[in-house]
C-alpha cells in the first residue's frame, strides 16, 4: 500500500499527525535506515521499512482484539450515557476505529470480539451462518435437565417477534449452572429461553464464540489483541 509516511504513523496510533510533523524535523522518522524529514513523502508498505523514535512502523489494515467484557458496559462505538467497549481500547487500538462484533447486554459479561473488518463481521453475525456462541448460565432455580433440554432442542417460541428459536444444546455444570450453546442472537434470547421454561437467569457469560474461547487468565475489563486465523480457526 503506498501512503503518506505521517499518515502510516498516525494510522499506526504512535502520534498524531502533527507531532510527527514536528518529530521528523528533528529526525525522528527513518525511512529504509535513513533519516526523512519530509514527513509527506509517499512510502510503499510492501517495500519500504519505517520507524518512529527507533520503533518500526508496520502496516496493519485490521486490528482483531478479544475483550472480556465487564458488567455495566455497552457494546457499542459511542453512547451519550454509558461507557463502552471501545472506551476501555487504548489510543493505538481506536485509531483503527473498531466496532464489536454483535453485541453482549450490558449486564451480561464475557467473550467480546472487536475488530474494523467487516466482511469478518458479517460472516460471523449472518444468520444463514449460524455461528454457535456459548454461555456460562447462572440460574434463579434448579435446573430440570431433561425438560429444558428437549424444549430447547425444539425451538422456543419468543414474542412479540413471533420466531421459533434455533434448536439450542444444553450442558448442566450443577443444579443451578449449566452452558448453553445457541446459533443465533435475538435480544435477551437467553433469558427469554430460560424465562419460558420458568426460570430466571441471575448472571450471564459468554465462554465461547465460534472458534474463540475467553481465556481463563483475562480479567474482566482487559483484552488481548489476536489474529484473523485464530477466529476463522
Amino acid at each position: 500500500m503506498k501512503i503518506r509516511v505521517d499518515k502510516l504513523i498516525a494510522n499506526m496510533g504512535f502520534a498524531t499527525r502533527s507531532e510527527i510533523k514536528k518529530a521528523s524535523k528533528k529526525g525522528a522518522v527513518l525511512v529504509n535506515d535513513e533519516v526523512e524529514k519530509n514527513f509527506g513523502r509517499i512510502v510503499d508498505t510492501d517495500i519500504d521499512r519505517v520507524s518512529y523514535f527507533g520503533d518500526p512502523v508496520e502496516y496493519k489494515e485490521f486490528i482483531y482484539l478479544l475483550m472480556n467484557k465487564p458488567k455495566g458496559v455497552i457494546s457499542a462505538t459511542e453512547d451519550f450515557y454509558d461507557k463502552t467497549v471501545i472506551d476501555l481500547l487504548l489510543e493505538e487500538h481506536t485509531t483503527f476505529n473498531p466496532f464489536p462484533v454483535g453485541r453482549l447486554d450490558k449486564d451480561t459479561t464475557g467473550l467480546l470480539l472487536i475488530t474494523n473488518d467487516g466482511e469478518l463481521n458479517h460472516n460471523l453475525t449472518s444468520p444463514k451462518r449460524e455461528v454457535p456462541k456459548t454461555y456460562k448460565v447462572t440460574l434463579e432455580s434448579d435446573i430440570e435437565e431433561e425438560d429444558y433440554n428437549s424444549t430447547f432442542e425444539k425451538g422456543i417460541k419468543l414474542m412479540p417477534e413471533n420466531i421459533i428459536t434455533k434448536p439450542a444444546t444444553m450442558e448442566v455444570i450443577d443444579n443451578r449452572h449449566c452452558y448453553l450453546t445457541i446459533k443465533e442472537g435475538k435480544y435477551h434470547q437467553v433469558k427469554r429461553m430460560f424465562e419460558k421454561v420458568g426460570n430466571k437467569v441471575i448472571e450471564l457469560e459468554r465462554v465461547k464464540f465460534g472458534a474463540l474461547e475467553l481465556p481463563s487468565d483475562l480479567e474482566l475489563g482487559e483484552y488481548i489483541e489476536i489474529t484473523k486465523e485464530d477466529i476463522i480457526d
